[in-house]
């Protein structure tokens, strides 16, 4: 990774921050951006953009970390936060991806890692508005793939089940909360920033150039086993 210009989209907390420190310590050149940094590099994904500003001429690598989680009985999801999941967990993502093409591809050998979660593959209930906004993140990992395949950029997925990070904190506010968690995965823990960041910087590097279109599922049996 060393020399490599990577672009992580919401490296500021929790999976992305992961990514982040784990890529400059593989020697990549690192571009941050998120909502929540007061300098040039504050990116607000809900809103309309057809720019980046600062986005390196050659981008070798792009993490879109954005996410929520929002669970709700399905009768109580409104059309309106459908929409807000769609906006912040997929038209973010085509916002960023469309705005940083022509720099994905001026690469030998570009990579783009986006985040879907365990409950599109596995049915959970109240999980409606996230599921269905990752869903559509699924189904553009694998269309953009094919399309870009030509350009030698690879496009992949990480799928984690629920992991530690300050997005999660609602659902883990209690030591019951959080062992009731734990025990619902077959490995007996939730997941870690760093299991995911992992993930993603292998998907991120030569070490996987043979693989695209692919969701990664990283959530400790979750999906897979009883």
């Amino acid at each position: 990774m060393k020399g490599r210009n990577i672009v992580i989209i919401g490296g500021n907390s929790g999976i992305g921050k992961s990514v982040a420190e784990l890529a400059k310590e593989s020697g990549a050149n690192m571009f941050t951006y998120s909502k929540s940094q007061d300098d040039s590099n504050s990116l607000d994904v809900t809103e309309d953009f057809s720019e980046i500003a600062g986005l390196p001429e050659v981008i070798d690598g792009l993490v879109y970390c954005p996410g929520s989680i929002n669970l709700k009985p399905f009768h109580r999801i409104s059309i309106a936060d459908f929409k807000s999941e769609m906006e912040l967990n997929f038209f973010g993502a085509v916002r960023v991806l469309q705005s940083s093409m022509k720099n994905l591809k001026k690469s030998d050998h570009a990579s783009v890692v986006l985040y879907s979660t365990v409950a599109v593959q596995t049915g959970m209930g109240f999980h409606s508005g996230i599921a269905s906004a990752k869903g559509a993140i699924e189904g553009l990992v694998r269309s953009l793939a094919a399309e870009w395949a030509p350009n030698n950029i690879r496009v992949n997925a990480v799928a984690p089940s629920l992991t530690d990070t300050p997005l999660a904190q609602q659902l883990l506010s209690t030591e019951d909360k959080r062992s009731a968690s734990d025990k619902r995965h077959p490995l007996g823990r939730i997941g870690k920033p760093e299991d995911i960041a992992e993930a993603t910087m292998y998907l991120l590097s030569e070490k996987s150039s043979w693989i695209t279109g692919q969701i990664l599922p990283v959530d400790g049996g979750m999906s897979s086993l009883k």
